[in-house]
């Protein structure tokens, strides 16, 4: 099967298109909700969806986990955890708390 080679004008036209998608996705929300509170579905999204965020990686992480192979197995799913509850409860910011628990968990796989 052949593949398909653009032109320069093509790659561009393809970019600009894309970019100007990007960016229309991006500022809808605010000149939507520029000059009136936002509804009350949206204030509802934005309290849950990091808790059910955290309740998803939570379940994913721990989905896995087995004591049969001793405390090494087990170690990075309690570690990610814990790292993500102390960090949550620390900075109270959904970002932090989800990465930091998520990378100290990625790294503590791949060691042990």
């Amino acid at each position: 099967m052949e593949s398909m080679k653009l032109t320069i004008a093509q790659v561009l036209i393809a970019t600009i298109c894309s970019t100007l998608v990007i960016f229309s996705e991006r500022a809808f929300p605010f000149v939507l909700f520029s000059k009136k509170q936002p509804p009350r579905m949206i204030k509802f999204i934005e309290k849950y969806i990091p808790p059910m965020v955290m309740a998803a990686l939570l379940v994913y992480c721990l989905k896995d986990m087995t004591f049969s192979s001793g405390a090494v197995n087990f170690a990075p799913y309690l570690a990610g955890v814990a790292a993500t509850a102390i960090l949550h409860l620390w900075k109270g910011n959904s970002l932090i708390s989800i990465f930091g628990g998520t990378i100290i968990y990625m790294i503590l796989i791949r060691i042990l």
